[in-house]
């Protein structure tokens, strides 16, 4: 009796839990690139670019870091960044409002560089041609289109930097104030004070975005970025800095951008397939229901009452985890609506052995699951192992298949077996004649 009522609360503890992390369900239940919509972007190392002693499996490891610390600022709901091949980032940002801003955060290069200007020399006549330059020198335009004459040396990069964010200068226009690390403020500090009276242009991605003169020595490790921007691009700005600049060099895609593919996936698409697959789980639902209980009478009633009960939970943890719902993640849950009946077909089929062998229905029931559950356990955890290898080296919409899976399978056993039981055991009294199965 005690294990009875323990067995009562845990149901209502786990549907309670379910509901509650399941409601609302707009708000909970988070939708993949193919339901969404959104942007899906292919990037790829140029592996004959990279330096002798960096791999390509580390180089992508170490864009990965930073594509994902520039999404997460940027702020995607449930992005999918992933490593594929030897080479390959994927990039999935489902419910992007603004594709373009998008690629231009995850495709720009943001490598910061202090240089000096160098004012002693003199710009070539015809600064398209460069080759009467010194060897030390190499001509760059601001943002402005002016040109500089800038020494080659590298004084400082944005590896330095701790901090960039957005503020206002007197007349309200927008700019990035940077910090430095402890590393970077002492080195910021040498090279300000060597250089008093000089230039330091401040060059992000080959533009030179201000070129001021070095009045005094600098200790307090900080910068400014000045130019025209808006605060959106001032915003975008301060994010590729914040999480640092790509490591590696990528292959630059048909459009002169850092992708090899880059595919947008419209809303309506997504929408196309939701309404599908509901009616594909509605229509699964109302099949599997009417044969339980034509089939098996009221005792498919309780099958159909676990059933209903199955698709509650699975939302439910789908919720409660934050895991992202895709198409297969769909054709997952109509798969675990067909095969969460499985364990009570092998459950009934035994019970109605032993009320043909001559049992009680009591004795029927406690002999019908205690010797189903061997097969239940062996079928459903063959299932388990394959969802769990399609969840270890699947990509992302098979990881969302696998999750599903995995949830309906250990789910399904708890309604199958447990919610099953003890509605018989409550509503099958011990000296009960007759039992509709």
């Amino acid at each position: 009796m005690r294990r009875k009522r323990w067995k009562i609360i845990l149901i209502i503890g786990i549907v309670a839990l379910s509901v509650w992390a399941l409601y609302p369900p707009s708000e909970k239940i988070h939708l993949g690139l193919d339901l969404l919509g959104g942007m899906h972007l292919i990037l790829e190392v140029d592996t004959a670019r990279l330096p002798e002693n960096v791999s390509a499996g580390e180089a992508v490891d170490r864009a990965l870091l930073v594509i994902r610390n520039r999404i997460d600022q940027f702020g995607v709901r449930e992005p999918l960044i992933q490593k594929q091949g030897q080479s390959w980032i994927a990039v999935q940002l489902p419910g992007i409002k603004d594709p373009q801003r998008a690629i231009d955060i995850i495709g720009r290069t943001a490598l910061l560089e202090f240089k000096l200007v160098d004012e002693k020399g003199e710009l070539p006549s015809n600064i398209s041609d460069t080759s009467g330059l010194s060897s030390e020198n190499e001509v760059l335009y601001g943002t402005d289109g002016k040109a500089y004459l800038l020494k080659k040396e590298v004084l400082m990069t944005g590896a330095a930097l701790s901090l960039a964010r957005v503020d206002m200068d007197e007349y309200g226009r927008p700019r990035i104030s940077l910090e430095f690390n402890k590393i970077g403020a002492g080195q910021f500090a040498r090279i300000t004070r060597r250089h008093v009276g000089e230039r330091l242009a401040i060059i992000l991605d080959n533009k030179v975005h201000s070129a001021p003169v070095i009045k005094q020595e600098i200790t307090g490790g900080k910068a400014i970025i000045e130019g025209k921007f808006s605060v959106e691009e001032a915003n975008d700005l301060a994010i590729v800095l914040k999480a640092g600049a790509l490591p590696v060099p990528f292959k630059v895609g048909p459009e002169g951008e850092p992708f090899i593919e880059k595919r947008q996936v419209g809303p309506s698409l997504g929408e196309d397939s939701i309404r599908k697959g509901v009616f594909a789980i509605i229509l699964g639902l109302i099949l599997v229901l009417s044969f339980m209980f034509f089939y098996y009478r009221m005792s498919g009633l309780i099958a159909d009452f676990a059933l209903l009960l199955n698709i509650v939970i699975l939302l439910g943890a789908l919720a409660g985890f934050g895991a992202t719902l895709t198409l297969p993640g769909i054709a997952g849950i109509i798969l675990t609506v067909g095969m969460s009946v499985d364990a009570n077909v092998l459950i009934f089929e035994r019970i109605r052995e032993e009320i043909r062998g001559g049992k009680g229905p009591w004795s029927a029931i406690a002999a019908g699951y205690s010797r189903a559950f061997p097969a239940i356990l062996d079928s459903n955890l063959t299932t388990l192992i394959t969802a769990l290898l399609l969840f270890q080296f699947g990509t992302g919409p098979v990881k969302g298949f696998a999750v599903t899976l995995s949830l309906g399978i250990l789910i399904s056993m708890f309604t199958a077996i447990i919610v099953t039981r003890v509605i018989f055991d409550e509503s099958v009294p011990r000296e009960a004649q007759k039992l509709s199965i």
